[in-house]
């Protein structure tokens, strides 16, 4: 008797190519593991003998196999048409069953894991016949009716913890195997695996070239239905400068520009492409996770998986490559994945969590005015350095032709075939009663302060909006440290977020810089100074702000080592292209051992979006808000093959989702922070501000019925 095996069952209609991928994975899986393979066509009692099989299978082979016994079983005589020889599949560290009916009902308690494979019709039936000729061919009406049946009454499909569409072009067994080390119940057996993918070595290529970045995305990725733009738009913009009152210190100048430099020096661009790509969504505790053909479906919270896959560093940092990214994940992370970190369960329109992970990607150092192609080494790398050496080279041409300004973003605005017109979650009216009310919470001592938001949406026919352009006019119009631009399918977000919610450093260094105070900008010099001066020396500002600094102090010192938590920057002014804001910066140092993603998900959300203290005050948001905040309010950024991470707060960011329809969604979410000073009418006032960058865009108005 030997120890328990793992089972991994492989069903699907005859002629899905079950058995080339289970004799593929079984190939695979051997050179770390022992592998036993076992065929349920050897076992059928004949061209009626579905579920007579199945039976069997069950009684005589997985039973035995499931203790850990050698399986002793009677097989077919396909030719003679009756019981032939008996035959015996010993137990081994991995058992692969394949075959129609090997994930039956009376199959799964003793599997560990259940792959269905599928293809079109055409595929399957000329697939099955040429593998077994001209014997199969007067029977396959008969026993695809056995099929249809057994699984009128057995859905095995919706049971299958991977799912792939087989069309035949030997990608498969590749895209399965990425996908079965996320099967909780294989992940301890298929460590190995996962450890030789995290292994990859990483090629690092530096090109002495500036090439304009929106025409390199959409050199490389206008085509790719899930893609990713970590844009640092304001890079290269001019700087603002200000006559600085008597009493400013110059110090604390500079360092707000050093820090606005810092954040403004790379940009990332990639898609889920290639032999390695995936893709993932999450949506109310369930992730589900696409690499090429193959789909695989997994109940758990999002930042455990999270932390399955991301943390320890497994790529090193490129000798000369000065950028954190290393490849791995992008995407963002809305604000209703608060469920896991103390909030209540609430389910948005759009995905809790999307992420592609980036087998190769393209990095722009602003900086030195490189263009850095990494890529993972996989048998497809090759082809891709050369076609984005390419990419980049003809993009840097054009820049050098065309100029910055005009192909990064073209016109300040989008003319639509039909406006927008957004409505409000709120009316102003009821805005201000919420206001009224949180102010009663804090008075009761109940929270300090509370960030009240709401949200603007519009449905407009899907051929009246192009995503890309859109966001290319928002970037122009609003350049931003954190802008982005995701694509994932229907899915959109345009973004010109100007706050860092959290970066976790290759090396354990830590960074929060919260925004709290904003005023708009004034095209009168001497206006727009004294608006800066205003927001640099209000009080109220500054209370909600040091308040904010206080929740994420306390946020980052649970995996900090003791002591390290230190505030470098304390309500600094910084100046946007339509606001001024007061920025702080919170830094500690991440204690050895301890998990990154448990320490990301200990600050999220950003508070800078909740309030204090964070807990109960998004409890008393759930009560006033009367709805969900979706992608609003989340995280954009990455998480690094090297450990690295640096997410935005996903603020300042329209989100177009298209409904199948024909049309799509528009959300634009704003909010301020409510304190006991709080004069309802500036608030309102201030919501309207922050609008004013996305809306003004659309050539929309800011609803106020």
């Amino acid at each position: 008797m030997s120890p328990a095996p793992v089972i991994i069952a492989i069903d699907g209609r005859s002629g899905a190519g079950k058995t080339t991928l289970a004799v593929e994975l079984a190939a695979r899986l051997r050179a770390h593991h022992k592998v036993s393979l076992f065929h349920l066509e050897d076992i059928y009692p004949g061209w009626n003998g579905l579920l007579a099989g199945i039976d069997r299978y069950v009684t005589t082979v997985l039973e035995p196999l499931s203790r850990g016994d050698a399986a002793t079983w009677t097989s077919w005589d396909w030719e003679r048409h009756y019981d032939g020889d008996s035959r015996v599949t010993l137990p081994a560290e991995i058992v692969i069953v394949e075959g129609v009916g090997a994930a039956a009902a009376a199959a799964r308690p003793l599997l560990s894991a259940v792959v269905w494979a599928d293809s079109p019709d055409d595929i399957r039936r000329s697939r099955a016949l040429e593998r077994d000729g001209g014997t199969y061919e007067p029977y396959w009406d008969q026993w695809a009716a056995q099929e249809e049946e057994w699984l009128g009454g057995d859905d095995v499909p919706q049971h299958a913890d991977v799912r792939v569409l087989n069309r035949a072009d030997g990608s498969a067994p590749t895209d399965v195997l990425q996908l079965l080390p996320y099967v909780p119940a294989l992940a301890p057996v298929l460590s190995p695996e996962l450890s030789a993918r995290r292994g990859l070595g990483m090629h690092a290529e530096r090109l002495d070239a500036r090439p304009d970045a929106a025409t390199l995305f959409n050199a490389l990725y206008g085509t790719s239905a899930n893609a990713a733009w970590l844009d640092s738009s304001n890079a290269g913009a001019p700087a603002v400068s200000f006559p600085k009152a008597r009493h400013a210190a110059p110090a604390r100048e500079d360092q707000a520009e050093s820090a606005a430099a810092e954040r403004s020096r790379f940009s990332i661009m990639a898609d889920d492409g290639g032999l390695l790509g995936q893709k993932l969504s999450h949506r109310s505790g369930v992730n589900s996770i696409q690499a090429g053909c193959a789909s695989a479906t997994m109940e758990g919270p999002f930042f455990r998986w999270l932390d399955t896959v991301w943390g320890d560093a497994s790529v090193s940092t490129p000798n000369g490559y000065p950028g954190e990214f290393t490849l791995g994940w992008l995407g963002c992370l809305g604000y209703e994945l608060k469920r896991e970190t103390g909030g209540t369960d609430y389910s948005a329109p759009t995905p809790d969590a999307a992420l592609i992970f980036a087998s190769r990607a393209v990095v722009l150092d602003h900086a030195e005015g490189t263009a850095w192609l990494l890529a993972l080494d996989a048998p497809d790398g090759q082809d891709w350095l050369d076609k984005a050496r390419t990419a980049v080279e003809e993009a840097a041409g054009h820049e050098a032709r065309v100029g910055h300004a005009t192909q990064a973003g073209g016109s300040t605005g989008v003319v639509l075939s039909q406006a927008a017109r957004f409505v409000s979650r709120d009316t102003g009216a009821a805005y201000r009663e919420k206001i009224a009310a949180a102010q009663y919470e804090i008075a009761g001592g109940n929270t300090y302060e509370v960030c009240l938001t709401t949200t603007l949406s519009a449905r407009i026919p899907a051929a009246a909006l192009d995503p890309w352009q859109t966001y290319l006019a928002l970037r122009r119009k609003n350049p931003a440290p954190f802008a982005s631009y995701l694509r994932f399918g229907s899915l959109a977000v345009a973004s010109t977020s100007p706050e860092r919610f959290l970066k976790i450093a290759s090396d354990g260094g830590m960074r929060a810089e919260p925004i709290k105070g904003t005023r708009g900008r004034s095209s009168s010099p001497a206006e727009d100074t004294a608006l800066r001066t205003d927001l640099a020396t209000s009080l109220k500002d500054r209370a909600e702000n040091i308040m904010i600094v206080d929740l994420l102090r306390n946020d980052l010192s649970h995996f900090a080592v003791p002591g390290s938590v230190t505030v470098s920057r304390l309500c600094a002014i910084e100046s946007y292209a339509t606001v001024h804001q007061m920025v702080s910066t919170i830094d500690a140092q991440l204690q050895r051992g301890s998990s990154r993603a448990e320490a990301v998900a200990a600050c999220f959300p950003a508070g800078s979006m909740t309030g204090a203290p964070k807990i109960s005050t998004m409890a008393i948001l759930d009560r006033l808000e009367g709805g969900s905040r979706g992608l609003y309010s989340g995280a954009i950024g990455y998480f690094s093959l090297n450990g690295a991470t640096d997410l935005a707060v996903a603020i300042r960011t329209l989100v177009i989702n298209g409904g199948g329809d024909g049309t799509v969604d528009l959300t634009l979410g704003v909010g301020g922070a409510i304190t006991a000073d709080s004069v309802q009418d500036e608030e309102y006032e201030e919501i309207r501000t922050k609008a004013f960058g996305v809306l003004s865009t659309l050539g929309a108005e800011f609803p106020d019925a």
